[in-house]
């Protein structure tokens, strides 16, 4: 049930989304090098507050879903070299993720 305190999950295990392209200043949770990558949602995690307003010691809400992300390690690093099924998992919260 959604509330002002709280953002209710988009995403199921199996969906695939795209971390958006965003790179605002000050504290990102996200990792630069996965922004414009797809992947596939692996489970969610929890709902947490959110660490960019934290991170100010502002109240962190609405709270955010948490994801695993699971990426093929081939289309985050273009010259990546090892197995073709090789997978590196990344948590992510939803304001950053967006369906594919």
């Amino acid at each position: 049930m959604a509330n002002a305190d709280r953002t209710d999950p988009r995403f199921v295990s199996g969906d695939t989304v795209v971390v958006r392209a965003l790179y605002p200043l000050g504290h990102v949770r996200t990792p630069y090098y996965i922004r414009g990558k797809r992947g596939v949602i692996e489970r969610l995690c929890g709902v947490y507050g959110n660490p960019e307003e934290l991170a100010y010691t502002r109240p962190g809400l609405p709270k955010q879903p948490l994801y695993r992300v699971r990426f093929l390690q081939r289309d985050v690093w273009q010259e990546y070299r090892g197995g073709a099924d090789d997978t590196v998992d990344i948590e992510i919260y939803q304001h950053w993720l967006e369906s594919d």
